[in-house]
């Protein structure tokens, strides 16, 4: 269930057509280089990226570190900061606490010991109880800086400050003098093992450094001191009577303020599919339909005299394929009021309406609730648990854009019966690299006999920083196909919507061995299944692979900050250049992508891509993480 909005207006800056000879590579390279020295030269030379707390992984700003932390690694730093009340100095403690459990393969929360020290990137999870680990971490030994020069620890209160009180580069030095001097004026140390520039050995592992545990506690002036400068700018602050910071909202506020932005969210959503233009799209949508109808109107055992629910009916097309089938009721659920009015109008002139009320007796089998699958037990008599079939189209762009899933999951977990059916029953994510004509290079080259490609190249830097949703023709995908991520729809927990997952993208399989390709990112896809274990005679499959006819969910782009040449087997390579060059391509990109609900904006998704590449010889090199969000 996705619009044709985003659809058309990437389209409007993206035309894909036919890949250009490989001779145009060298000349593209030189001016990739040419971009690369121009941001260099714009970025300040105290400029310093902000290492990821679990991760060797940069990145350009603390937000996106934070953000990459709760998407890939499950750590809120804001919403901790929030729940327990951090001042300045409890969140500067935390950064450096979590540096050092990770630095020992430790989990900053439970304090499991991992071993081997790869299992800490797999152990990630929820906090529960943060007030009663809080202690761990609030001991002024934390004061002191874990990872030398840590860029991150006096800038992750920028956002909440005034731009008055923002800090300048030398007060930014100072205050990191400040704290580097703390080891002097009141921590013993005990053994600091010595640690590269960013905490970091050159083999990519992280090296270990211990403190003593001897301390002096440092007063509140002193505190205040070293992040102002001045006592003069020091305000006052209300406390509560254990000495805490008082909030200005009780949590109730912050709960009612949060829950009026998904209403609103909500009423946008809902009201987008008002427009009978969508609804043609999708009912347009040769792939999208042949795979429902042949799954509903072709399994005849599992449909006939059964009661069926329908999650987001929208004109209730699957809700006659169903009754059409010898459902017994079918209860159709539309969230929009004009869409369910719609629907009811269109079951009556169908004779498939049922209503018992009143003067008008219609004994058709469909009835259309007006409301969210959450709250439909306030309009309409229905037992828990007393659905057979469980049926929705639920998918939005990259699969899980719109976050229905969650809506259908609950209906799953409340209306349908011990071993009822859901349809589709699965659900998966594949990922490949596309080349160059998978970007808008090629159309701007040649315009009526003009060289446009400055155009090209603005575009394709743009679209490092947005997802793209468009067509990818399967000629221009450099890579072979992968899964990414697959769902259960039967058995998955409601949580287990967000995922990270590891993929390595190698160069199609029939490409020569010598041959240098670039990719310039990965495009991503979806297909759902309707399986035998529901759909015992006629099974269907519904892809939206580039290599299957186009659906109107297209498939969704993700630009690489700059194009990686790749070769499966390629002699000669310069083992003194860098990673992902022509001089040495990768033989595999490593790819760590997370997918996530927004926070912010209710149905949308964040998506955090971590890109490295790999030589034939084992050597590695890393690209900042990428943050993108679908809305």
């Amino acid at each position: 269930m996705a619009s044709n909005d985003q659809t058309e207006l990437n389209k409007a800056e993206k035309s894909v057509i036919e890949q250009d000879s490989d001779s145009a590579f060298e000349d593209e390279n030189e001016d990739w280089d040419d971009w690369r020295e121009d941001d260099e030269n714009d970025g300040g030379e105290n400029d310093k990226p902000y290492m990821c707390l679990f991760l060797d992984s940069q990145f350009s700003s603390c937000t996106e570190l934070f953000e990459h932390c709760r998407l890939a690694h499950k750590f809120d730093f804001d919403g901790i900061r929030r729940e327990l009340g951090l001042d300045f100095y409890g969140s500067f403690k935390l950064i450096n606490y979590v540096r050092s459990q990770v630095a020992e393969n430790r989990c900053w929360s439970c304090g499991l010991a991992c071993q081997p020290p790869q299992d800490i990137q797999n152990h990630s999870h929820e906090t529960v109880k943060l007030k009663d680990i809080k202690p761990l971490w609030d001991d002024d030994k934390y004061l002191k800086p874990f990872m030398q020069d840590d860029p991150l620890l006096y800038s992750f209160n920028e956002d909440e400050e005034g731009e008055d009180n923002h800090m300048t580069l030398d007060e930014q030095e100072e205050l990191m003098r400040d704290l580097r001097n703390i080891d002097e004026m009141c921590i013993e140390d005990t053994g600091t093992l010595e640690k590269s520039a960013h905490g970091y050995g050159e083999n990519g592992a992280k090296e270990v450094a211990s403190t003593s545990s001897s301390h002096q506690n440092l007063g509140s002036s002193s505190k205040m001191e070293m992040v102002n400068g001045d006592s003069s700018h020091s305000e006052e602050r209300v406390v509560s009577s254990d000495g805490k910071p008082s909030d200005k909202h009780s949590k109730a506020s912050i709960m009612n303020l949060v829950d009026k932005d998904i209403k609103k969210a909500n009423a946008n959503y809902f009201g987008a599919y008002s427009s009978f233009g969508i609804h043609r799209e999708m009912i347009s949508d040769k792939v999208r339909m042949d795979a429902y109808s042949q799954a509903i109107l072709k399994n005849p055992s599992l449909l006939t005299g059964a009661v069926v629910m329908d999650v987001g009916c929208g004109t209730g097309i699957l809700s006659l394929f169903a009754a059409k089938t010898g459902a017994s009721r079918v209860i159709a659920v539309e969230a929009s009021e004009k869409m369910a009015s719609v629907a009811t109008q269109i079951a009556k002139e169908n004779g498939l309406w049922r209503c018992t009320e009143g003067n008008n007796q219609y004994t058709g089998v469909m009835e259309v609730v007006q409301g969210m699958v959450e709250e439909i037990d306030k309009s309409i008599q229905i037992k828990p648990h007393s659905v057979d079939v469980l049926l929705s189209e639920w998918m939005g762009y990259c699969l899980l854009y719109e976050t229905m899933l969650s809506s259908v999951l609950f209906a799953r977990d409340k209306w349908l019966k011990p071993g009822g059916a859901i349809l589709p029953d699965t659900a998966s994510i594949y990922a490949a690299g596309f080349g160059r004509g998978g970007t808008s290079l090629p159309f701007w080259e040649e315009v009526y006999g003009f060289n446009m490609s400055c155009v090209g190249k603005e575009l394709v830097r743009d679209a490092a920083k947005f997802p793209i949703v468009d067509v990818v023709d399967e000629k221009d995908l450099v890579t072979d196909a992968v899964l990414l991520q697959t769902f259960d729809l039967a058995t998955m927990k409601p949580d287990e919507v967000d995922f990270t997952a590891s993929i390595e993208l190698e160069p199609k399989s029939t490409e020569s061995t010598s041959k240098t390709t670039w990719c310039y990112g990965v495009v991503l896809w979806f297909d759902t299944g309707f399986t035998p274990r529901f759909c015992k005679e006629t099974p269907s499959v519904l892809s939206t692979s580039p290599y299957t006819p186009k659906t109107h969910w297209s498939q969704t782009i993700f630009t690489f900050l700059e194009p990686i040449a790749m070769a499966p087997g390629k002699p000669n390579v310069d083992n003194s250049a860098a990673v992902g060059t022509d001089a040495c391509p990768a033989s595999r990109i490593h790819l760590r992508i997370s997918i996530a609900r927004a926070v912010e904006h209710h149905r949308s998704i964040d998506i955090s891509i971590e890109t490295s590449g790999v030589d034939l010889d084992g050597r590695k090199r890393c690209w900042p993480v990428q943050m993108f969000n679908l809305s």
